[in-house]
């Protein structure tokens, strides 16, 4: 596989393996369990002496290729697919901690990833503290000497900041500390986190690189020399395994990535000019608009915008509600990067478990409203919103 090829390229042909009967598309390997000419050769496998799979749960001929293929769009040296994007968040923060351990998180998170790290990792004497990820102070005030990772988003599920993750590697540089980016909303087209510094990405492979509403999916990237000593292990024996069905819906889904985020993202940032102009609508936050308030940073880092636009509506909760349930075309659902535009209330919603609080601390309010662009015609998605926004009241 050349390693010059552009990510259009990659995402159809990389890391392909053909059987002896060279089928055009990826073959699904529906097996458990692999057999040896001898057992010798078993031997020799389970000692590592020779390359071949053992057993499905560790990986698989379709699994393989997913993870290469990400790699190689990726820029990362090895993966582990998972069967959930919650999967690879959870693998790749517990893997690399131990009781006594401290994690530096940025507290816009989506709500399971916040609930890993405030939540479930401090029943296993793991310490967590949460900030506002936005100002690198922040981070360098909350490390300690038991700090080993910062965990992020960026930009945020579902208010769309950014965090500066060059800034926030060099202050893990400096203290021996992992950066593991969640890197969902800006895609791998438009946002490098390895490339920034960052040590460990995650995806839900669910959203975008299906985007087709059809199956679950994670996969934790990052250095060869990292997923050995850390999720290996952690991977076998725990089993949070990507089913090959699913692997291999996922590489045919990665092939027309470019093409449906192209056109998501251009339907996003029509969307965001318009609703920025209807007086019903408090606020827009998109990164491709020159006033998201840190767009100095998304100039650094991302290369385009984003497929998801975040508006809040002047009339609450009920003229969220009516907002959404006037819509035609663009569907209520929690999922994201679907062909299908998508709305949903995050306050009732992805972080309804969140105290009143929290959820005024990151910027969602009962009008928060969060918009995943589909690859509909764009001028029938702004007509939707212009009919759904007259039913609502002023």
């Amino acid at each position: 596989m050349s390693k010059t090829w552009r990510p259009a390229t990659q995402l159809v042909h990389g890391g392909t393996l053909r059987s002896q009967y060279g089928e055009t598309s990826e073959a699904i390997y529906l097996t458990q369990g692999f057999v040896y000419d001898t057992s010798e050769a078993a031997e020799a496998r389970f000692k590592g002496e020779t390359d071949g799979f053992i057993y499905a749960r560790y990986g698989s001929p379709t699994n393989d290729m997913f993870e290469k293929r990400m790699c190689m769009l990726e820029g990362a040296e090895d993966a582990r697919a998972t069967a959930s994007g919650m999967a690879a968040v959870t693998a790749a923060i517990l893997c690399q901690l131990k009781s006594g351990d401290h994690i530096v998180a940025a507290r816009a998170l989506f709500g399971s990833c916040r609930w890993v790290v405030e939540t479930l990792a401090p029943k296993y004497g793991i310490e967590c503290t949460l900030i506002d990820g936005r100002d690198l102070a922040n981070w360098e005030k909350a490390i300690t000497a038991k700090t080993k990772v910062f965990f992020l988003e960026s930009p945020t599920n579902p208010t769309l900041e950014v965090v500066d993750i060059s800034g926030v590697a060099k202050l893990a540089n400096q203290i021996g500390a992992k950066v593991v980016v969640d890197n969902v909303f800006a895609t791998p087209l438009f946002q490098k986190p390895l490339e920034l510094g960052a040590h460990i990405v995650v995806y839900s492979a669910t959203k975008h690189i299906d985007g087709q509403g059809r199956c679950l999916g994670g996969v934790v990237l990052s250095d060869k020399e990292w997923i050995d000593e850390n999720l290996h292990d952690y991977f076998r024996h725990t089993g949070p395994a990507m089913s090959p069905f699913n692997a291999w819906t996922l590489l045919k889904g990665i092939e027309t990535l470019p093409l449906r985020v192209r056109q998501q993202t251009e339907n996003a940032a029509k969307i965001a000019d318009f609703l920025a102009e209807q007086s019903k609508v408090a606020k827009v936050i998109y990164p491709g608009r020159k006033d998201h308030p840190q767009a100095d940073i998304i100039a650094r880092q991302m290369t385009g915008g984003s497929t998801l636009v975040c508006f809040e509506l002047k009339g609450g909760k009920e003229a969220a509600f009516a907002l959404q349930n006037a819509l035609d075309i663009v569907k209520i659902s929690n999922n994201l990067g679907d062909s299908k535009s998508l709305i949903t209330h995050p306050a009732t919603t992805t972080h309804k478990n969140l105290t009143e609080e929290a959820r005024a601390e990151l910027g969602i309010s009962p009008g928060t409203v969060r918009l995943s662009a589909g690859i509909e015609d764009t001028d029938d998605l702004i007509e939707d919103f212009a009919k759904a926004l007259a039913k609502v009241s002023a």
